[in-house]
């Protein structure tokens, strides 16, 4: 794998240096509710647009119809990194991002990932002329939002397990055939993560530094791995898209995502325990009821994954075999109640 990742730059007080080094006017993509915080920082080149919306053909429609701009800001989280790229993608202008949560890897990626019919699709590509990683930002953001960036990280305990378990049954991709070299390099940076657990649960500037490197290189690892997802996404994201789909809420990113790493680690005797004691660990929400869900929605996604992933062009999982009991279905809710107690807000 080339190790190609985008320039990244850390430090602080970085946001108000922007208006001196981007091609002017340029464009700030962010969300409305992060202006006021930021707004001071710009002058009066500067071009805001909030997102709305995370539908392919609602984002191209809205691109036609902003003023001329000579550069993009993608600031903000997820949402508004993958939208900046699709307006730098479809503008042909250079792209600055800076995110304001470590929440997901999505700045990092070439690709965004955005909506058709609710379905996600990564598509696009674009490279940032830099990253800018401001510990100050990160710090005044919500840390239980930032902590959850685990995720994208703590994900490839289920990304190695189902490539291998995929290869196993005569059920990979010829395009994708298992590469344990490559799932070494993944154990690597999982490890990295799971080991500096106790400093990104503080947010000190070096948690900060671990886990967004952990989402560096997994961003890029997409493409530099020839398009290929299996070494970093698999059974621990499709439940969330599956709940995206069926409930049409939008989540904060990790939280989804780690319930979907325990129940597919729960799936594939894929070390269940210890994953959920991590993801406990690392501070991130994974009970229905923080998300703005029921049991009964959770369940009804995890028996519907292995109708919603083959029909929407997903790769093989665990997932496509197991059979769903109620009786599994307690069992997970029994064990994360055991562990994280009963919903009491």
């Amino acid at each position: 794998m080339a190790k190609k990742l985008f320039t990244t730059i850390y430090g602080r007080n970085l946001v108000g240096e922007l208006k001196n080094i981007v091609q002017r006017p340029y464009l700030v993509v962010t969300m409305e509710d992060l202006w006021d915080k930021f707004k001071d920082e710009f002058d009066d080149d500067c071009i805001v647009h909030f997102v709305k919306t995370l539908e392919y053909d609602e984002i191209m429609a809205n691109v036609e119809k902003l003023p001329k701009f000579e550069s993009v800001i993608g600031l903000g989280g997820g949402q508004a990194v993958d939208y900046a790229k699709m307006v730098a993608w479809k503008s042909h202008m250079p792209l600055y991002q800076v995110p304001t949560s470590i929440a997901t890897n999505a700045v990092f990626g070439h690709r965004a990932g955005v909506r058709f019919n609710s379905v996600v699709k990564y598509v696009g590509y674009v490279e940032p002329v830099a990253v800018y990683v401001d510990y100050g930002v990160i710090q005044s953001g919500p840390k239980a939002l930032n902590r959850s960036g685990v995720c994208d990280v703590l994900c490839y305990n289920n990304s190695m397990f189902d490539w291998k378990y995929a290869s196993d049954q005569g059920k990979c991709e010829e395009k994708w055939p298992y590469d344990q070299e490559m799932v070494d390099e993944v154990n690597e940076v999982f490890q990295s993560v799971v080991n500096g657990l106790d400093d990104i649960y503080e947010l000190n500037e070096k948690g900060i530094r671990i886990l967004t490197e952990g989402l560096r290189w997994g961003g890029g690892a997409f493409h530099n791995n020839g398009w290929n997802p299996r070494p970093i996404e698999g059974s621990d994201h499709f439940l969330f898209y599956t709940l995206e789909y069926m409930t049409k809420k939008k989540f904060i990113h990790g939280q989804p995502v780690c319930l979907g790493i325990y129940v597919g680690s729960e799936m594939g005797g894929n070390h269940p325990d210890w994953i959920l004691d991590v993801i406990h660990r690392a501070g991130v929400e994974i009970r229905p009821e923080g998300m703005g869900l029921t049991w009964d929605e959770v369940f009804d996604a995890i028996r519907y994954e292995k109708e919603f992933l083959p029909a929407n062009g997903y790769w093989y999982t665990v997932i496509n075999d197991f059979e769903v009991t109620d009786e599994f279905l307690q069992r997970i809710k029994n064990k994360v109640i055991a562990k994280y107690g009963e919903w009491e807000n």
